[in-house]
């Protein structure tokens, strides 16, 4: 990988010195500033003309406004394409686009059977991936550290990268997660309960780190670099170890006032039903996620001697046994799909979204999402006599996840710059 050059204000870390900080901006002008670098991002490139006519805003406040953007080493001029009949007349085109070498990010996804991780630039282009399987179950918080300093050791080195020369990691869990303290109040994957591990973590790494949930952080890989781009309001749902939902509203991911919001999967379709493995009845993740389907499996199939088998096993069989047309497979799947109907139309009746995405590795099963299933749906939304609104399906794997962890890094790192104040008065 060639060596990021440094721009102003800005340090090589590779002497030593620090990942590269730009120098923080005024506060004069950063909600306008705010929307033109996001836009910038989402365009990949953009002529300064087409940023004033998509904010709505004079060309003079765009280029003064880029003008910082620029300064702080954030954005940079590229010569955009020309066609044939133009070429080598006049000046040439210029677009902006996000300065990729400004900084290095990485972003690190904890779940149930293995934990993933990516290194981005800082336009979000891939450098490094790695995967490392793990048992199922409950982990102790040293063997959570143990395992995240090896796997980004392991990331680094894959892609000739310093710990030292990372600007921030982004890391993503299931559970409930309070993400501007960085505390972990329940997770899966973690023993103990109210585990500040964002802390924990920036002390074992060195390096500054945000926590999230991890459907939260699909949602952002979606608005940064996904379906979402050109959305302002959308909504993802995520099947597989567990049911979560992340929504976008006005750009932004929506937390909440205590900012645990958003947890489709612990919203209750039944009074005193199934245990969910939160502790509660009842929740809608419970009939649908992973230990749902075979723990029903189990049961109606008679499966018990297959306890030892790995879950992942045991879908796949259960998948293969319905798509061969046992009555009884179907039937599992319809139920979950019934039950995952509920959900959707509880969140079309919510939010009204432009946009719902299904996404994660149960969307491999197709009956969760056939054609009766949506069509339950509709009967269950309310009715205004327009089309349903478009849903996406994206079966894609952990390392979704794990962009989605490196965009929470890159959004605290262009945050920190864009708008200090905030972070100060937050941390008050």
């Amino acid at each position: 990988m060639q060596p990021a050059q440094t721009g102003p204000g800005e340090t090589d870390s590779r002497k030593g010195v620090g990942p590269l900080i730009p120098p923080p901006l005024s506060e004069a002008q950063r909600p306008l500033r705010q929307q033109v670098f996001e836009r910038i991002r989402a365009a990949g490139l953009i002529p300064r003309v087409q940023l004033a006519k998509e904010l709505a805003v004079s060309p003079a406040s765009v280029t003064t406004i880029t003008g910082e953007l620029l300064e702080a080493g954030l954005i940079e001029e590229v010569a955009a394409p020309r066609d044939g009949e133009t070429a080598g007349r006049g000046r040439p085109a210029v677009a902006l686009g996000v300065r990729a070498g400004a900084h290095r990010i990485a972003g690190m996804k904890l779940s149930d059977r293995e934990h993933t991780a990516v290194i981005v630039d800082f336009a979000g282009n891939l450098i490094a991936d790695d995967v490392i399987p793990r048992r199922p179950g409950p982990m102790t918080i040293d063997e959570m550290l143990a395992a995240v300093e090896d796997l980004l050791d392991r990331v680094c080195r894959k892609g000739g990268v310093a710990r030292g020369d990372l600007s921030a990691i982004g890391m993503g869990v299931p559970g409930f997660v309070d993400m501007a303290e960085g505390r972990v109040m329940w997770s899966s994957v973690l023993r103990d309960r109210q585990v500040p591990l964002a802390e924990i973590v920036t002390a074992r790494l060195g390096v500054p780190v945000s926590v999230d949930n991890d459907a939260n952080l699909v949602a952002l890989a979606e608005l940064w670099f996904g379906a979402g781009r050109g959305l302002s309001d959308f909504a993802v749902v995520t099947i597989e170890h567990g049911v979560g939902m992340g929504v976008v509203m006005n750009h932004r991911i929506y937390r909440g006032a205590r900012r645990l919001g958003m947890e489709l999967g612990h919203t209750k379709v039944q009074l005193d039903g199934a245990l969910c493995r939160c502790g509660q009845r009842g929740c809608l993740e419970a009939y649908i996620a992973d230990y749902a389907l075979a723990r029903e499996a189990s049961t109606a199939l008679n499966w018990g001697h297959r306890e030892g088998q790995p879950i992942n096993v045991l879908l796949e069989s259960l998948y293969d046994h319905a798509k061969a047309g046992d009555a009884i497979a179907r039937s599992i799947f319809r139920r979950a799909g019934r039950y995952l109907a509920v959900g959707l139309a509880n969140v079309v009746n919510l939010f009204d979204p432009e946009l719902i995405i299904l996404s994660g590795e149960r969307m491999r099963y197709d009956y969760l999402y056939a054609s009766e299933t949506l069509a339950e749906m509709d009967s269950l939304v309310i009715s205004t006599g327009r089309p349903r609104l478009p849903i996406e399906i994206h079966a894609w794997g952990d390392l979704l996840w794990a962009h989605g962890a490196a965009a929470l890094a890159l959004s605290a790192v262009t945050e920190g710059i864009l708008a200090p104040q905030l972070r100060e008065i937050a941390a008050q």
